[in-house]
């Protein structure tokens, strides 16, 4: 989701056929038929339950904690499946940096070309901002093309933070197995499935949020100095003592709260409404039932996180306000008292997506931005 993507909790796959197993042990345990097979599967004399207080249920599986196939991180291929993940997301985050950047750019509020006008399909002619290439191109031609991955180095470091965290936390504190959520299902009984789901989802997201903080704000600042040529922040561990000293540590941790309310409310509202359109609106009976349900969540994800997009842009501007840098002063921006004030006053002006959009950006009549 822009800056900083959040992730949708994944079904847990394979609940199912263990609750099917355990189902199938208890029911034999229940009443042994005679014969010798039945005897055999029958507890020694001495330890034989009483038939008015019947043994307790079998216990979960301990297939998490003896290395099976379902235990996550288990087996000597753990720490390489790890890497993988790890070198995956580097590279997909080093592709998307520049968009990220120009992005970043567009949302303090630099706009560096002054629009040109335009059509749009009604005919009328209104006044078109630079879309992405075009700034990609004046980025490239004051920096060159490495220009375009300026703060991608605490970025990369910021998400692989994040992947370890994820992977630890699973680890620690594995997730429960449960059955997919069908319209079968009460509606008490499965809605209680997909909140269990989301809340573990969401303690990991925010987990790995507050950890890998630190280093988002120094990326964003790396980023936004192209506005006023500046050089403050030129590498982690400088960026990291300048921070410390002048803000201390809650310097690290500017614009979190934005960030975890728009991780939670995006985590939330993406599960929910997938669960009610697949549990509810799609039926069993209909044939591309599967292939329906299976996109369902990718489409909500798109959807809320154009909703949820305001909580990713106060967070970013909060990151950069007052630090020293020209793109997070005035005329830019003002000096915000505190993320509630940021929200407020680009709802006034009537920006509160402002960056969404790469491609068509049409000025508006409340549109303020600072140019060169």
């Amino acid at each position: 989701m822009g800056a900083s993507d959040p992730e949708v909790a994944p079904w847990a796959p394979g609940g199912a056929a263990g609750m099917a197993g355990a189902g199938a042990g208890a029911g034999a345990r229940g009443g042994a038929p005679a014969g010798v097979e039945a005897r055999a599967r029958d507890p020694p004399p001495a330890h034989r339950a009483h038939p008015r207080h019947p043994r307790p249920a079998a216990q979960p599986s301990a297939r998490r904690m003896d290395g099976g196939p379902g235990a996550p991180g288990s087996g000597d291929n753990a720490p390489t499946t790890e890497a993988l993940f790890v070198a995956l997301g580097a590279g997909v985050t080093a592709l998307s940096h520049p968009l990220l950047y120009v992005k970043l750019l567009i949302q303090v509020g630099h706009e560096p070309m002054p629009p040109t006008l335009g059509t749009n399909v009604l005919g009328r002619k209104v006044l078109y901002l630079p879309s992405f290439f075009t700034y990609a191109k004046y980025i490239v031609q004051v920096d060159g093309k490495i220009g375009l991955f300026r703060g991608l180095s605490p970025r990369l470091m910021s998400n692989a933070l994040s992947t370890v965290t994820r992977g630890g936390m699973k680890k620690v504190f594995p997730p429960e197995e449960m059955e997919q959520v069908s319209n079968k299902d009460d509606m008490k009984t499965s809605l209680k499935k997909v909140v269990k789901e989301t809340s573990y989802e969401m303690m990991m997201q925010c987990v790995s949020r507050m950890l890998a903080h630190p280093l988002h704000v120094i990326s964003m600042r790396c980023m936004v100095q192209f506005v006023g040529r500046e050089a403050k922040y030129s590498g982690v561990l400088s960026s990291i003592g300048k921070i410390f000293k002048e803000e201390g540590l809650l310097g690290f941790f500017v614009g979190l709260i934005p960030h975890l309310l728009g991780d939670v409310v995006f985590l939330w509202g993406c599960n929910l409404l997938a669960h009610f359109i697949n549990a509810y609106l799609v039926d069993d009976s209909f044939s591309q039932a599967l292939a329906i349900r299976s996109y369902t969540k990718f489409v909500m994800g798109i959807a809320v996180s154009m909703l949820t997009y305001p909580f990713l842009l106060v967070g970013d501007l909060m990151a950069v306000n007052n630090c020293g840098l020209q793109a997070g002063l005035p005329p830019y921006s003002p000096v915000f008292k505190s993320w509630i004030h940021c929200w407020k006053y680009l709802s006034v002006q009537g920006q509160l997506f402002r960056g969404s959009s790469l491609l068509f950006r049409r000025v508006s009549s409340g549109s303020c931005f600072a140019m060169e």
